[in-house]
């Protein structure tokens, strides 16, 4: 098992940083830099994009706080103020991915001259790596905690501070944040083979949606402490929907690769 005590916080001189909200952080801003490298080697607007991308930013967190908090109402009826305690943790993938969703759909209809696929591929290359560095944070604060197993990657808890619990000392519990960057780490690896070697627009993007989709509806039945509503978590709701419009995706994308060749051959 794999060792494991929180580290919600830690000391740099004089100065305390909150391991969560750094790591979030992180993320997005190694996530966006990802995004406008990516337009910037298609040819798009680098100035516009950067402006798209504080607003991706901006609904993302929106959407994530709000969709946590509303599940978790109970943890705010005594401290009402905590809601904006980001560094805290508390971050819903599928409130945060809804909201900036809707804001890429918005942008691309006031600025139809930019290619969908395009925009769409850069996106999802950088929120991958940057959930992955944001699933850090989630670590750190005893986040997507799991019943206990025996599984040989689970963590074995050695005590401080946990989001979610209580957890007794010495339990080894599935750990889906950990899960999470593991399973992350080659979906990432693969996004940037396929940009590499030319993919046709849209195929990063369809590869993340039934990729990350699949992952992280599967992950979740290992969380213990996520609402649930028919025996799914939210997330899973927007996860089937994401498998769904991946396949849609390929599905299109394939027809689309193949007509060239139909008519060349009529």
């Amino acid at each position: 098992m794999i060792p494991y005590h929180t580290f919600p916080s830690f000391t740099v001189g004089p100065i305390t940083l909150h391991t969560f909200g750094l790591f979030v952080a992180l993320g997005l801003v190694v996530g966006s830099w990802i995004f406008l490298r990516h337009g910037r080697r298609h040819g798009l607007d680098v100035e516009a994009l950067s402006r798209l991308a504080w607003w991706i930013v901006l609904a993302g967190i929106v959407g994530a706080r709000l969709a946590f908090v509303a599940s978790h109402l109970s943890q705010f009826t005594d401290r009402p103020w905590a809601v904006v305690a980001l560094w805290e943790g508390g971050l819903e993938f599928s409130g945060g991915f809804l909201a900036a969703a809707v804001v890429v759909l918005w942008w691309l209809r006031r600025h139809r001259e930019v290619p969908g696929l395009v925009l769409a591929d850069g996106v999802v290359l950088g929120l991958a790596v940057g959930l992955a560095i944001g699933r850090v944070g989630c670590y750190s604060v005893g986040e997507h905690l799991g019943h206990e197993t025996s599984f040989f990657l689970a963590v074995h808890y050695l005590g401080g501070v946990t989001r979610e619990g209580p957890i007794p000392i010495g339990a080894h519990v599935h750990n889906t944040a950990l899960y999470e960057i593991l399973l992350l780490l080659p979906l990432i690896a693969l996004l940037f083979a396929l940009r590499r070697r030319g993919a046709s627009a849209g195929w990063l993007t369809t590869t993340f949606l039934l990729w990350y989709g699949l992952q992280r509806f599967l992950t979740d039945f290992l969380r213990a402490y996520d609402r649930r509503v028919l025996g799914l978590t939210g997330a899973q709701y927007v996860c089937i929907g994401l498998v769904v419009a991946g396949l849609v995706m390929a599905v299109r994308l394939r027809r689309r690769s193949g007509e060239p060749a139909q008519r060349v051959s009529a």
